[in-house]
């Protein structure tokens, strides 16, 4: 949806639509929420949020638990944070 959202601010640019903003704006937030609703289904942190948190010193979800095998978890710390 993001790049429909582009392409649509663009060609509304071009073509001189300015009372038309809120479409690109809607598409923008909706393809935003849809993407943190997948990420929520999944069971892992957004991008943005995982940087938010790393900064603060926060345990995050770097990849889902579900895809990751016991064998690898039990060598890698792929959950991120402070976590034991």
């Amino acid at each position: 949806m993001l790049p429909v959202a582009i392409y649509l601010g663009v060609a509304q640019l071009i073509d001189g639509a300015w009372s038309l903003w809120w479409r690109p704006v809607a598409l923008v937030v909706v393809s935003y929420i849809l993407q943190g609703v997948g990420h929520w289904i999944e069971g892992n942190d957004m991008g943005e949020l995982i940087v938010i948190k790393k900064m603060r010193g926060k345990p995050y979800v770097a990849i889902s638990p579900k895809y990751i095998s016991k064998q690898h978890a039990k060598t890698t710390n792929l959950s991120g944070g402070n976590q034991p």
